[in-house]
């Protein structure tokens, strides 16, 4: 079997698990939208970002570290993974007893519900909740991301152990009771206590209909039952830490980790500072830009189904010989790949747009006219994906200080543009924005990557495809003003140029 070949089939096993969990909790978008009013799901959206970002503080960048240090130290593998889990749990620890006694001030920060500005009351009519429920949901996520960091070094060694079936059955369980307690608590609940059925009193006395924290308690209850889930790969874990080594992982995780909080300050401070830096119906924006966000969904699942599967084969080819052809050759299709979803999202944005629908006709009409940012948030993603592809050659080389440089002068250009054009320009902003700070990022990386660690990219045939995707996408977009027909006519005509062009190396792929 051909490495191309191989490393298609890992990513499909890690694509079809990450594709049906991002799809159930994609489908959970029109139920929140429906369920909750509008600035509810800013709530929603905001609390998300923030639990993001300290997800990647958590876990210190230690997921990369491992497969790197598995590469280095292929006979003492369960050193490498008692020292990764030490190092989280120590980290973890360390963040819980800092952050409960301050849990009140971050829940006032977290707030941008204006609860303090307009009046208790005011603001849970308008919202669906108070101050004081920030504070709730506060501990739920404090609870969740400490879970969620335990989680991850196993993960991590499912995926080092060749186990894509295993990391997909526990990643889409895990979804699953995440969309099941969802359903219960917007859905059943209600309806049993409507029909007045057994068990009636009991539900009324805790119940409180349309409280946003029963989503925050569902993510909780997912992430105990997946922790769970874990438990032969926790059982593995022998407290014994090798300090020598243990140091030399911290040196190559904290580059690290500092590019994965800047990638993810550039993911999730839009949505922040949306709702710090409008005025007090800031959660109608935050609302609004969330969930046209989510029709990006469908390319940011084959991004993160590419990185699940591309850095462990990275690694494990790193000392071939023609590894520099292989990684080429991966890039060109990835291009290919993420063009075509890019000009397939837009030219059935139409009928996508129907996910985000409000309660009412006023909010669904108040959520469609984000619409024009979806264009620049999924070419955002185009480039982030390139980024991430390009950027194993820091990875492979021990230069991972490079990751920190070109992450930073991203989360830079988000923040620095963010605050000066979002209080003029709302959420068109912070779309344009993140575009802008993944497009310098992937430049960056090519640039300084060709420099320290050469692969033969094939530089003009990739620009050719991802020069064309735009030009068609802004057809569709704007000059035929999303028209489904039209679009997906373009669509097909730019998929089949792109399969004869390449009809000749995907026939030699095939018959390997």
């Amino acid at each position: 079997m051909s490495t191309a070949k191989k490393f298609a089939g890992q990513t499909a096993v890690y694509g079809i698990s990450t594709i049906a969990s991002r799809v159930l909790t994609f489908f959970l978008t029109p139920v929140y939208t429906r369920a909750y009013p509008l600035g509810a799901y800013g709530i929603i959206t905001t609390m998300y970002s923030y639990v993001s970002m300290l997800n990647a503080m958590l876990t210190f960048g230690m997921e990369t570290t491992f497969f790197r240090y598995l590469n280095k130290y292929p006979d003492n593998k369960q050193q490498v993974y008692n020292n990764a889990f030490a190092s989280v749990l120590t980290v973890t620890i360390i963040f819980l007893l800092c952050s409960i006694p301050f849990a009140g001030h971050i829940a006032d920060f977290v707030d941008i519900s204006h609860a303090k500005k307009v009046g208790h009351t005011t603001a849970h009519a308008v919202v669906g909740t108070t101050h004081a429920d920030f504070l709730k949901y506060t501990y739920l996520f404090l609870a969740t991301v400490i879970v969620d960091a335990w989680c991850a070094i196993p993960f991590v060694k499912i995926r080092a152990d060749g186990k894509p079936s295993r990391y997909g059955m526990i990643k889409l369980a895990s979804v699953l009771v995440f969309v099941a307690f969802n359903l219960t608590f917007i859905y059943v609940v209600p309806f049993w206590i409507n029909h007045q059925l057994a068990g009636t009193n009991w539900l009324a006395q805790w119940y409180i209909p349309g409280w946003v924290g029963y989503v925050f308690v569902s993510e909780l209850t997912s992430s105990i039952i997946t922790l769970l889930l874990l438990l032969p790969e926790l059982l593995k874990i022998r407290f014994s830490i090798n300090g020598k080594m243990l140091l030399n992982m911290f040196s190559y995780s904290w580059p690290i980790l500092i590019a994965n909080l800047s990638y993810l300050v550039n993911e999730n401070i839009d949505n922040v500072l949306l709702g710090k830096l409008l005025p007090a119906d800031s959660l109608r924006d935050v609302a609004i830009y969330g969930g046209c966000r989510k029709i990006s969904i469908f390319l940011s699942i084959f991004v993160n189904a590419f990185r699940l599967g591309a850095e462990p084969f990275f690694f494990n080819h790193a000392k071939n010989k023609n590894a520099g052809q292989t990684y080429a050759r991966i890039m060109d299709y990835f291009v290919i790949t993420v063009c075509l979803i890019f000009v397939a999202l837009i030219a059935n944005i139409e009928i996508l747009k129907y996910f985000i629908k409000g309660p009412d006709a006023r909010q669904t009409a108040l959520y469609w006219t984000g619409l024009p940012v979806v264009p620049p948030l999924v070419f955002g993603y185009v480039s982030l994906g390139i980024y991430m592809n390009l950027s194993i050659w820091y990875k492979l080389s021990d230069q991972t200080k490079y990751g920190l440089y070109i992450s930073g002068i991203g989360a830079i250009i988000t923040i620095i543009l963010n605050v000066i054009f979002i209080p003029k320009y709302s959420y068109m902003a912070a779309a344009w924005t993140s575009l802008i700070a993944y497009a310098t990022m992937m430049v960056l990386s090519y640039i300084l990557g060709q420099k320290n660690y050469p692969i033969p990219y094939n530089l003009k045939k990739n620009m050719a495809y991802i020069i064309s995707s735009v030009i068609i996408v802004y057809l569709s977009f704007s000059i035929f003003n999303r028209n489904i027909w039209i679009g997906n006519a373009l669509f097909i005509a730019f998929a089949a140029v792109a399969l004869f062009t390449e009809r000749k190396q995907l026939i030699a792929i095939f018959k390997k």
